[in-house]
C-alpha cells in the first residue's frame, strides 16, 4: 500500500507544481511538456498499482482461509531495506511538498567563490558557468558557429540591445562572443547587484540566475557596469541600468570583458520570475 501512497504523492507533486507555477524553478519550461507528460504516466502507474492491491489483497485473504503457509523470516531480515527504499522515494516529495523554495541569490555566488572558470583557458573541461553564458558544449563546432553567427546578425539589425526575460541568455551570449562589434552601442540589462572588493567604488555586477535546461546547469549570468558617480548599493538590490557598451581588461579574470558604462539606472522590486531561460 506504501507504493501505491508513493505513486499517488508523486503525481500530487507533478501536478501541484505545475497549478502552483514553481515548476520553473526547477526547468526550462521549453521542457515543461515532458514533465506534463510525466503527470499521467504517473496517473496510469498508479491505477495499476491499486488494481494489483486491491487484487493481492483478495488473494492474501483467500489464502488465510486455506491455512497457507508463509515463510515470514525473509520479509522480516529484509524490511528495514525495504523501509529505507521508501523513504528515499519519500523524502523529494516531502521535501517537494512542504519545503519552501529558495531564491538564488548572491549568497550563492558567496558560497561558491568569486571565480569564473568559463574564463579559466587552463581548464576546457571546465562547465562552472558564471557571468557568460555558454551552450557550445551542446553544439558541435560548425553547428555552434553557425548558431553563433546567425545570433550576431540579428542583434546587430536592433538599435538597441535590451536583455529582457525572452533573450537575456541568448542576446548576452553573443555580446560576450562578439563585444568588439558592439562598442557604443546602446544596452539595457536588470538584474540583482553584486559587489566584490576588487571592483571600483562606481562598479557592480548585475546577475541573473540562468537555467538553461535544468537547475542542475543553472548558472549566474550577467554583466559588469559602471556607473557615472560612486554608488552605494548592497548586495541582490534590483537594478534596471541603461548604457553604453564598451570593453575593459578586468585584471581578476585576465581577460577583457564587455562593460556598460551607465547614463541611466533605477532601483525595482524583484520580478515575479526571477530566473531566466535559455531558448533556442
Amino acid at each position: 500500500m506504501i507504493r501505491v501512497f508513493i505513486l499517488i504523492g508523486f503525481t500530487y507533486l507533478f501536478i501541484h507544481l505545475h497549478a502552483s507555477g514553481d515548476i520553473s524553478k526547477y526547468i526550462n519550461m521549453k521542457y515543461a511538456y515532458i514533465s506534463e507528460f510525466a503527470i499521467y504516466i504517473l496517473l496510469i502507474f498508479t491505477l495499476i498499482s491499486i488494481y494489483f492491491y486491491q487484487k493481492g489483497e483478495t488473494s492474501h485473504s483467500h489464502c488465510h482461509d486455506e491455512h497457507c503457509d508463509h515463510d515470514h523470516s525473509h520479509e522480516i531480515n529484509r524490511w528495514w531495506k525495504r523501509w529505507a527504499t521508501y523513504l528515499i522515494f519519500l523524502f523529494p516529495i516531502v521535501s517537494g511538498l512542504f519545503f519552501p523554495i529558495a531564491t538564488l541569490d548572491s549568497n550563492i555566488v558567496e558560497k561558491k567563490g568569486f571565480n569564473f572558470p568559463v574564463f579559466d583557458d587552463n581548464d576546457p573541461y571546465s562547465r562552472h558557468q558564471f557571468l557568460q553564458p555558454d551552450t557550445s558544449v551542446y553544439y558541435g563546432e560548425e553547428g555552434y558557429e553557425d548558431l553563433m553567427d546567425s545570433s550576431l546578425k540579428k542583434l546587430l539589425k536592433k538599435p538597441e540591445i535590451t536583455l529582457n526575460e525572452d533573450n537575456y541568455l541568448s542576446d548576452l551570449e553573443t555580446v560576450y562572443n562578439y563585444s568588439g562589434d558592439f562598442i557604443g552601442r546602446d544596452m539595457s540589462i536588470t538584474g540583482f547587484s553584486y559587489k566584490t572588493s576588487e571592483l571600483a567604488n562606481n562598479q557592480l555586477f548585475l546577475f541573473r540566475f540562468g537555467i538553461i535546461h535544468c537547475i542542475a546547469d543553472s548558472g549566474v549570468y550577467g554583466m559588469l557596469v559602471e556607473f557615472p558617480d560612486d554608488l552605494k548599493v548592497k548586495n541582490d538590490e534590483w537594478l534596471k541600468v541603461s548604457g553604453k557598451l564598451e570593453t575593459i581588461y578586468y585584471q581578476p579574470f585576465k581577460k577583457t570583458i564587455p562593460i556598460i558604462k551607465v547614463t541611466s539606472w533605477q532601483t525595482i522590486s524583484q520580478p515575479k520570475d526571477p530566473y531566466v531561460y535559455r531558448t533556442y
